[in-house]
């Protein structure tokens, strides 16, 4: 018995670390490149790799790979989809977006490779919050507190989906159009809200709020 209590601990404990980290990311990001190195807000999140921030994206997105690596969950649906999500969060990490105004071939291409892994790891976490977090036990009826916590995966997972549309729409704007915008940073605030609602989503799933009572 205690030992099962010992393994709801850790899992619980490991849902809300992979959520504070993708909560922190993008202020941690932002405050660190401005108050240590007096870097202004970049065009995206992974644009940071290219800042004075380097190593904390990339630190930040190792440890949430390895936290999705070890994420057993419930069955086996659970484990691809972590394992997917793990391996497209080293991967952003180890191929980094181009640099702006980069011309040069390998930069390009790992740019879009950048791009893609960024696309199937928004795909899996969309994927946990609709399908995954809001599965209930089939034998018994959901607590009013599991009610709540579906609420906030389908929001959540609502939210990184329409922020993943939005950020194709823009690329999408002709020139002129995503000229004017471009200073407004709409891919970075996109992808903040994004990741902060995946943060949000995996800190709930681990109990830390709308826990059900004993």
């Amino acid at each position: 018995m205690d030992n099962d209590r010992s393994l709801i601990f850790s899992y619980l404990a490991l849902r809300k670390t992979i959520g504070i980290l993708g909560i922190a990311l993008p202020f941690v990001l932002y405050f660190g490149a401005l108050l240590v190195f007096q870097t202004g807000i970049q065009s995206s999140l992974s644009s940071y790799y290219h800042t004075g921030m380097r190593d904390v994206f990339v630190g930040t997105l190792f440890v949430i790979g390895f936290f999705l690596f070890a994420y057993n969950g419930y069955d086996l649906a659970d484990k691809i989809a972590a394992y997917v999500a793990c391996i497209s969060a080293v991967g952003l990490a180890l191929f980094p977006t181009a640099p702006g105004g980069a011309t040069a071939s390998n930069a390009v291409v790992t740019g879009y490779i950048h791009l893609g892994f960024a696309a199937i790891f928004f795909l899996a976490l969309i994927y946990f919050s609709l399908f995954l977090f809001t599965k209930t036990n089939p034998f018994k009826a959901p607590t009013r507190k599991k009610l709540q916590r579906n609420k906030v995966y389908r929001v959540c997972g609502v939210t990184m989906a329409l922020c993943i549309v939005l950020i194709v729409v823009y690329f999408l704007l002709p020139g002129e159009t995503a000229s004017r915008l471009k200073s407004l940073r709409p891919v970075y605030w996109l992808e903040a809200i994004a990741i902060v609602a995946f943060g949000v989503s995996w800190f709930v799933k681990g109990e830390a709020i709308l826990k059900d009572e004993d």
